[in-house]
């Protein structure tokens, strides 16, 4: 599960302190001393009562006059700080099952009871209310293929609630968490922690009934691109698709080339081709073209 960062420390400062701490030193959660620093910065502003809501207060009062210019703050997350080095400030708001958010949008809205892991590290506080629970698992991220349906060696570790002044590092691809609704509206303080290698790295839905891995939960705009460029029907997307396929690193962007190319193609090409993503010699394209190719069977027997 996350780690529990022991914390006594009962000063309080402001949004322009913690982030003076955090640039005096950079955010590293695997740099012990760095995440000392850190655990001290998020602490004194966890303590600090007030300045959210002055900060929201003060949105509300002037947002009428930014005439729709973009704003970093959304219904659930707020980003309080820009990118430093490696990492941002995040405030997260978490309703309960009576708030009339949850009630509109329901649970998956809010990633309620969606089981994943993160490809990122993050350090968060408990800052106001009960607190949202977690039932926590780990596993070894290297022996996962990540295809749809892989059954992996989930660990439960324990059900934990992160209330008020609590503070948590959760590590990248290696703690998984359920997450439930709180008793009432809570909230929560974040540093992220943000490494451009990540993008590459998977974050997994997972199933816990059957711990199998039920998607990848972090699509990157490489993929949108490609399979964009690929339907608009150009040569050199098409050429660029095909060596992805082949040779990209990542498994995730050659499945994307494998799909996107799948769309242009119908009957035997098609199967053809998810059969030569079959024998690429990844065992995440391998099972992820074979239950295509079975689709592809199904759909022809019903024909």
């Amino acid at each position: 599960m996350p780690r529990i960062i022991p914390s006594d420390e009962t000063a309080a400062h402001g949004l322009e302190d913690c982030l003076e701490m955090l640039d005096a030193v950079p955010f590293e959660p695997e740099d012990e001393s760095s995440l000392a620093n850190g655990a001290v910065a998020l602490k004194r502003l966890a303590n600090n009562r007030d300045f959210l809501s002055d900060l929201l207060i003060e949105q509300l009062k002037v947002g009428h006059k930014d005439g729709g210019i973009e704003s970093a703050y959304g219904p659930q997350s707020i980003v309080l700080s820009r990118m430093r080095g490696r990492s941002f400030l995040r405030a997260n708001i978490w309703p309960s099952e009576q708030e009339s958010c949850f009630r509109a949008s329901g649970a998956d809205a809010f990633v309620y009871g969606v089981p994943h892991d993160h490809n990122f590290s993050f350090l968060t506080a408990g800052y106001f209310g009960p607190g949202y629970s977690s039932d926590y698992y780990e596993y070894d991220y290297e022996s996962v293929a990540g295809y749809r349906g892989e059954v992996c060696d989930l660990r439960f570790v324990e059900r934990t609630q992160l209330e008020e002044g609590k503070l948590m590092l959760y590590r990248a691809n290696l703690d998984i968490h359920s997450q439930l609704p709180p008793e009432s509206m809570s909230v929560s303080l974040n540093i992220m922690h943000i490494d451009p290698a990540q993008a590459w790295s998977d974050q997994y839905g997972f199933d816990l009934d059957s711990n199998a891995v039920t998607g990848v939960l972090n699509p990157t705009s490489t993929e949108c691109f490609l399979r964009c460029a690929v339907g608009m029907g150009g040569e050199e997307a098409l050429d660029f698709a095909k060596w992805a396929g082949r040779e990209h690193p990542s498994d995730r962007l050659r499945l994307a080339s494998f799909e996107a190319r799948s769309g242009l193609l119908s009957g035997s090409e098609r199967d053809q081709l998810w059969r030569e993503a079959e024998l690429s010699g990844s065992v995440m394209l391998a099972k992820e073209a074979a239950e295509k190719r079975r689709r592809i069977e199904r759909a022809y027997q019903s024909a």
